[in-house]
């Protein structure tokens, strides 16, 4: 008896079941489609500014880039995503200094998680969210993103001031040098009055006698 019990109980859970899946159906079926017209409205369709397509290099008004090929990003990424190839250049002042020469970015192995922006120090990267990026081979994916011509430096920059002039500087070291003289004539001065201070008197009486 309990068996038959059962068999109708689980029977009905079944048939309520399959209704209220009947009933979400029925409402999407009469519920109102909207199809996006891509890619005729592309003018005015609206991706989200949070949407990550592709990454980029910030670059500034004067066209130059945040980056200072510290490889960061590089050793970060966990598909192997990125590769910098970095170069020595000579500056004005004529000390040299590692810049950036290639900063390759492979879209087609980006997993976009973001922590190639998150931990760069310099805020150099983004990512854009220009999701237009299909191509007929892997290759088209390999991108530099370093590929507007950087500016050269000026060669005719005046050098950079020291922090303090030089005249200040040498009369700050030179009063150190004879505050630091005095000291110590000070303490030789105590340590030679101790010394005569704890010398035995040879007219005392208990002098030791040779």
């Amino acid at each position: 008896m309990s068996s038959i019990k059962e068999y109708f109980s689980e029977a009905g859970k079944g048939l309520k079941s399959l209704i209220d899946g009947m009933v979400v159906t029925g409402k999407e079926l009469v519920t109102p489609k909207i199809t996006e017209c891509y890619p005729e409205n592309r003018a005015t369709l609206n991706i989200a500014d949070r949407f990550r397509a592709e990454l980029t290099l910030k670059y500034d008004k004067d066209g130059r880039h945040k980056c200072i090929a510290c490889g960061i990003c590089q050793m970060n990424c966990p598909n192997g995503t990125i590769q910098l190839t970095t170069k020595m250049v000579d500056l004005p002042d004529g000390k040299k200094k590692r810049k950036l020469d290639k900063y390759m970015y492979d879209l087609g192995s980006c997993t976009f998680c973001m922590l190639c922006v998150t931990t760069c120090p310099q805020d150099a990267l983004e990512f854009s969210n220009d999701f237009e990026q299909a191509m007929f081979t892997r290759e088209g994916l390999v991108k530099q993103l370093n590929y507007r011509p950087e500016p050269k430096d000026d060669a005719a920059a005046p050098a950079p001031k020291p922090a303090m002039d030089p005249e200040k500087l040498a009369k700050i070291k030179a009063e150190a040098l004879a505050k630091a003289a005095k000291i110590k004539a000070e303490k030789e001065a105590a340590a030679k009055a101790a010394a005569a201070g704890n010398a035995p008197d040879a007219a005392s009486p208990d002098a030791p006698k040779a």
